[in-house]
């Protein structure tokens, strides 16, 4: 079960049915869809997404996601589970535009990695970040994280592979 986490600003707790329609918002900017996955989707997509959330990932306990708030409102998304790029666990977060550039991402890529390695008991945590996405690749690189590997991808991007050993920083 998805437990709750708080940092200095953020509460990060297990989405409930009514955080649908700020998580299709979330996704549906393209200055988030574009990192995130294969990019922007059609709304539809979000909502079977969201929905899996609850069908498959809680219901089967797959693997650890949340709804991020601040000061009580819904302000982003983060996740970790296990990758295929790496034998291990990736985090992947997603915040609204409106809270970039406040140190929010740094504080909840750390939340999330602190969880990895104290309640997962994880060695090291990894990220898969578009090479193009400075902000990330600088957040990620301020906690810790070390770049492992290059991905070339299909449509001729590159995806940075990233990993944070439990005993870096």
């Amino acid at each position: 079960m998805t437990p709750t986490l708080r940092t200095e600003r953020l509460l990060l707790e297990p989405y409930t049915p009514e955080d649908e329609e700020d998580f299709v918002t979330l996704f549906q900017d393209r200055r988030v869809s574009q990192w995130m996955g294969d990019g922007p989707a059609a709304e539809a997509e979000y909502r079977a997404l969201f929905g899996r959330i609850f069908t498959k990932v809680y219901a089967q306990e797959s693997f650890d996601v949340w709804a991020v708030r601040r000061n009580g409102r819904f302000a982003g998304h983060a996740e970790i589970k296990p990758t295929d790029v790496a034998e291990g666990y990736e985090i992947i977060y997603a915040l609204a535009p409106d809270t970039w550039g406040s140190g929010l991402g740094r504080e909840l890529a750390g939340a999330i990695v602190a969880y990895g390695f104290d309640v997962l008991g994880l060695a090291e945590v990894y990220a898969t970040v578009a090479a193009p996405n400075t902000a990330s690749l600088a957040v990620l690189d301020r906690i810790g994280f070390e770049h492992v590997r290059d991905i070339a991808e299909d449509d001729g991007s590159v995806t940075r592979v990233l990993t944070r050993r439990r005993d870096a920083l």
